[in-house]
């Protein structure tokens, strides 16, 4: 599950594409699943969304939710991936983006009417 922040009048024209690099990055750091896209944006009005001194109205914040279990070394890779690529690809310096990683115990996620440690995943989370 991944939330993207960003002010409305620079998210909106980029969603797509912040997505698909976003996907792919989970796909190559994580070994997620191609269509296991999960991402909410959220366009926010300059009067509701305040950003640290120093960064542009492209600063973009991006909440990353994961069953815990993936290694120090493949979530910083994630992280390395996404800041290079978006930069890369979007034109998003990485100055004006922040990310979090939040973990959860499997027994704390629910989706398809069964708790995270009851699923039997098509993918591996101890990567």
């Amino acid at each position: 599950m991944i939330r993207i922040y960003g002010l409305a009048s620079r998210l909106n024209p980029v969603k797509q594409e912040l997505s698909d690099v976003i996907n792919r990055c989970m796909v190559q750091a994580l070994s997620f699943p191609d269509n296991k896209r999960a991402h909410r944006f959220f366009p926010m009005q300059p009067e509701d969304f305040f950003y640290p001194e120093g960064r542009t109205d492209a600063y973009t914040v991006i909440e990353i939710s994961l069953m815990a279990g993936r290694s120090t070394e493949a979530k910083k890779k994630l992280l390395h991936l996404l800041f290079s690529s978006i930069e890369k690809e979007i034109g998003i310096a990485s100055a004006d983006i922040e990310i979090t990683i939040n973990e959860s115990a499997p027994e704390n996620w629910g989706f398809r009417g069964i708790t995270g440690d009851e699923a039997t995943l098509s993918y591996r989370i101890d990567v």
